[in-house]
C-alpha cells in the first residue's frame, strides 16, 4: 500500500504526459468451458482507482489469446481503450513476450500516453526475434546437475537458472536442469531413504556438468562436498558460486591435503582447521548490513587461466558480491602448493575471488555472483565457459572470447548473437506451456 501511495504522488508531481501506468493482471480461464473471466481484473483496476491511480495500458496474463468478448468487457468496465489492452499468453519461452507486445502495438500505446510520437522510433527487435526463435529449435540437451539446499523451490535459484539458460542458448543447446537436494547425496540418506539416495546419485552421474550455488547454513553441506569431489575426481565440469567455491576449498583440503577436519567457521565455529573464515571487518552479532555487498573489483593473477580468457584476457573485472565468509588467507599457500590455483584476488591480494584447477577440464569457483550480470545475448563468461565445457565447446568459447575482446579493443562492432544468423530458422507459431516442460526428471527451458 505505501508503494501505491508513493506511485500516486509521483504521477501527480510529474503530470500527465510524463507518466504511463501499465497494469498487469491475471485473466483466468475456466478449464471446463474455456471461458475467460475478467472480474478479477475489473476489481483490481477499481482498487487502483481508489488509490488515485488510473491504468493507461492493461496487460492481461492468460493461458490463451484474449478473445474480443473479454476485451470488450475490460474496455467497457475498466474505462480503457480496447487498443490499450494487450494479452500476455503462454509462449514457448519468455523471450517471446517483447514480440507479443510489439505485435499488439503496445509501444504505440505508450508513445501516445507519453506524447512521444515523432520522437521515439519503432522497436528494432531483429536480433531479439532471431534469438527467441532459435531457442525454440534447440533439441540437443546439456544436462546440468544443480546441487543445492533449496531445490524444492526453483525460484530460489532463479538468477542461476537464467544465467544457465543464457549460456546454453549461446552454445545452441537445450538446457536440462536436474535438481539434486544436497542432503540426498549423503550417507545418512542412504540409510534412512535409500530410494532418494539412489535417485540423487543417478542424476549426478548422468550430468554433463555440476553446479553448486550459494547458500547459508550447514544443512546439505556434506552433500555439496561430495558433489564437488565427484566432479573433481571424474573430471566433470564444475562451477561453484559463493558457498560453492568455499565448498570446493574444503573438499580439496580434505581429499588432497589430507586435512580431514578442514571446515568453515560458519559450520564449525571452533574448528582447528579453518579454511573458510568470517570476514575480518564483519559483525557476528548484527546480521543486517554486514555482508560484503555490491560491485567489487577482482584482479587476475595471470591471463593464461581459463577464467581470464573467458573474460577476454582483461586485467580486472567488476562483479557483484553477497557473502560473509571467505577463504582463509593464511592457508592459501598450502592450497596453491598442492595444485589449487587462486587466479583472481582483490586489490589487497588477501581475498580469494576465483579458484581453478589447472589440470581439470573445467573446475572453477567464484566468491562473487556472476549470474547477477548475465543477460540474454550476453551470458556471464563463467557460465558460458561452464556450459561450453559441459557440451564439448570450451575451446571454441575461449577462442571466441579472445576474438571479441580484441575486436572491441580495435573498435570493431561484434554482435553477440551473430551465430544465430547462420542458422536457418522459420517463424514458429506460439505454443502452449506444455511445450516448455519435458516429462523427464530435469527442468527444460
Amino acid at each position: 500500500m505505501p508503494f501505491i501511495q508513493a506511485l500516486g504522488q509521483f504521477s501527480y508531481r510529474v503530470g500527465a504526459g510524463n507518466f504511463c501506468l501499465v497494469h498487469v493482471s491475471l485473466v483466468p480461464v475456466l478449464n471446463v468451458v474455456g471461458e475467460q473471466k475478467t472480474k478479477a481484473t475489473q476489481h483490481s483496476v477499481r482498487a487502483l482507482r481508489g488509490q488515485g491511480l488510473t491504468p493507461h495500458i492493461l496487460a492481461c496474463r492468460s493461458t490463451m489469446v484474449l478473445d474480443e468478448n473479454a476485451k470488450g468487457k475490460l474496455s467497457q468496465f475498466c474505462l480503457i481503450p480496447a487498443e490499450n489492452i494487450v494479452t500476455l499468453y503462454d509462449v514457448p519461452n519468455i523471450w517471446h513476450i517483447p514480440l507479443l507486445l510489439r505485435d499488439q502495438k503496445a509501444h504505440e500505446a505508450m508513445f501516445k500516453v507519453l506524447n512521444l510520437h515523432g520522437v521515439a522510433k519503432e522497436p528494432n527487435l531483429e536480433e531479439w526475434t532471431c534469438r527467441a526463435e532459435s531457442s525454440d529449435l534447440l533439441y540437443e540437451p546439456v544436462r546440468i546437475a544443480l546441487v543445492g539446499k533449496y531445490t524444492c523451490l526453483s525460484d530460489s535459484y532463479l538468477s542461476i537458472l537464467k544465467a544457465l539458460l543464457h549460456a546454453s542458448v549461446d552454445c545452441q543447446k537445450k538446457l536440462v536442469v536436474d535438481w539434486i537436494p544436497a542432503s540426498n547425496l549423503e550417507t545418512a540418506t542412504a540409510k534412512g531413504n535409500h530410494d532418494a539416495y539412489k535417485a540423487a546419485w543417478k542424476l549426478l552421474k548422468g550430468a554433463d556438468g555440476v553446479l553448486v550455488p550459494g547458500g547459508f547454513g550447514d544443512r546439505g553441506v556434506q552433500g555439496k562436498i561430495i558433489a564437488a569431489k565427484y566432479a573433481r575426481e571424474n573430471r566433470i565440469p564444475f562451477l561453484g558460486i559463493c558457498l560453492g567455491m568455499q565448498i570446493a576449498v574444503i573438499e580439496f583440503a580434505r581429499s588432497v591435503l589430507g586435512v580431514q577436519d578442514a571446515n568453515s567457521t560458519e559450520f564449525e565455529p571452533h574448528t582447528k582447521s579453518p579454511y573458510i573464515i568470517f570476514m575480518p571487518e564483519g559483525s557476528k552479532t548484527h546480521m543486517g548490513g554486514t555482508m560484503r555487498l555490491g560491485s567489487r573489483r577482482t584482479y587476475f593473477q595471470t591471463k593464461e587461466c581459463k577464467s581470464a580468457k573467458l573474460y577476454g584476457c582483461k586485467s580486472f573485472i567488476d562483479e557483484r558480491h553477497r557473502h560473509r565468509y571467505e577463504v582463509n588467507p593464511d592457508l592459501v599457500a598450502c592450497l596453491e602448493n598442492a595444485g589449487l590455483s587462486f587466479t583472481g584476488k582483490d586489490e589487497t591480494g588477501q581475498r580469494m575471488e576465483i579458484l581453478e584447477l589447472p589440470n581439470h577440464p573445467y573446475f572453477i569457483g567464484a566468491q562473487f555472483h556472476p549470474e547477477f550480470k548475465s543477460r540474454p545475448g550476453k551470458p556471464s563468461p563463467l557460465f558460458l565457459g561452464f556450459i561450453g565445457a559441459a557440451c564439448g565447446q570450451l575451446d571454441a568459447v575461449l577462442q571466441r572470447s579472445s576474438i571479441v575482446d580484441n575486436s572491441l579493443s580495435k573498435g570493431v562492432d561484434i554482435s553477440p548473437v551473430k551465430t544465430y544468423r547462420t542458422r536457418t530458422t522459420t517463424k514458429t507459431a506460439y505454443r502452449t506451456a506444455e511445450y516448455v516442460y519435458g516429462s523427464c526428471n530435469g527442468l527444460h527451458f
